[in-house]
Parts: C-alpha cells; structure tokens; sequence
C-alpha cells in the first residue's frame, strides 16, 4: 500500500513525521514479526508437602514449568532454614532458603538450595530427578541449541527480569524466572540478571569440590553452563522422561 507523509510540528519544536496509508487508516505493518506463542502447561505434580507445580513436555522430557520449593524431602525429613549470612557460608550440611529470606518470593522464586541438599537425592516428588548435565543438554538441543535456548525458555517481559531480557520469548514454556543465587559469603546475588539451575553432577577432581549449574542471562539468549562451589545457593527443577 503507497503511504505519505504527514509533517507536524510539535510543542517541543522537533519535527515529526507520522505515516498514514493513502485511504486514511492505520493497519499492522506488512512483514511484523508476531508475538510468540507460549505453550500452556500439559500437566501437573504435587511434591510431598502438597505444592502443585505446572509442568510442560519438552521433546522427549517433562519439566517442572516453576522452580522447586519444598522444605522436606520426598521421605518427610526437614531441610534446615539457614538465614544467617556466615552460618551459610560455613555450612558442610544440607540447607535451604528463600530469596533474600523473604517467604513471600517462595511462589515467585521458589526456594535456593546448596549442593548439599541436591545430593541427597530426595529432593524432588518421586519419579521425578534433579536433571544431569546430559539432561539439561537434551532440553537446549530441543531448544536449537544452547546460543539461542536461554531465550526460548525465559520468561518474557521486564517484570521479573531486568531489561534487556535479550531474546527472551519462551517459546519452549519453561517460563524460567532470575532468582540470582546465594554466594559463598551468604549474600543474594543476581536476582533480577541470571537463572541458575543445579545439576545433579560433582566435579569430583577439583579442589575445592565443585558441582555443575545451568544458567541464563537477561542480556543474551544463551543457555550456559559453570561450576559452583557446593556451599551456593541455586534453584531446582525437576524433570522426567515424558510419557
């Protein structure tokens, strides 16, 4: 359709040009990229103190569509609170906490777990596992790859991520949201920039001991993957073979 200009000037004094089509009416532009499409979740799972998490079918897996946010094992054992900066930072046991130890982020967030309580193994509902790095690896492969897969599963908008939030259209439904992480001095860090997940993998030969995570970012699309010391608070999800 032929357009022409209209030219207005406006109060502020800089020139303004507004695009009109030749019959008067404003219409979507030829070429726009439409919004993506989120998939709605394709099920649920209750963990053993009855929180109810929506989860999606990705490829040939099934995730958790919110992080982890149980204070008790699969078996009914209690996982410590640990809200003191240095009692965190010298623990050698399992432990948990909310973001910023703030029960109110416990729905938004759900809960940080050190290593410690990740290899227990009972951390998340029966049937269902803390992801390996091979695990993590198959669901950023669905996703095109781990370059472009942290976009695809980050929640959209700046609400919860800071800006940028590069490439973020969640399109695999994973709806990851930036808890940030506990660091080795107990301080919340992050919130806002990044999404660590753990893996259920220690690097047995380093020295201090360290454990594989999954993280992504709010200014690139990437899906990558580090190494933490097992005193560090990360989020969990849980995954299992789609049925």
């Amino acid at each position: 359709m032929r357009m022409r200009a209209i030219f207005r000037e406006p109060a502020v004094g800089m020139l303004a040009v507004v695009l009109v089509s030749a019959g008067g009416s404003c219409g979507p532009q030829q070429g726009a990229k439409p919004p993506p499409v989120i998939p709605m979740p394709t099920g649920s799972v209750t963990d053993v103190e009855g929180n109810v998490y929506p989860t999606i079918k990705i490829g040939q897996q099934e995730w958790m569509v919110e992080n982890l946010k149980t204070t008790t094992y699969n078996d009914g054992t209690p996982i410590p609170n640990v809200t003191d900066n240095s009692g965190w930072a010298n623990l050698s046991s399992a432990a948990y906490s909310w973001v910023g130890n703030d029960v109110a982020n416990k729905d938004v967030y759900g809960a940080l777990y050190n290593w410690y309580a990740v290899d227990s193994m009972k951390l998340c509902p029966a049937g269902w596992s803390i992801p390996s790095s091979d695990s993590w690896s198959s669901l950023t492969d669905t996703e095109g790859g781990k370059l472009v897969a942290g976009g695809r599963m980050k929640e959209v908008g700046t609400t919860l991520w800071q800006a940028p939030n590069t490439g973020a259209t969640d399109e695999s439904g994973f709806s990851a949201r930036p808890a940030g992480a506990r660091d080795l001095t107990g301080a919340f860090v992050y919130k806002g920039q990044y999404a660590f997940w753990w893996c259920s993998d220690e690097k047995l030969l380093s020295l201090p001991a360290t454990a594989s995570f999954l993280h992504v970012s709010a200014v690139d699309a990437a899906a990558q993957t580090g190494q933490a010391q097992l005193p560090t608070g990360h989020a969990v999800r849980c995954w299992r073979l789609a049925n």
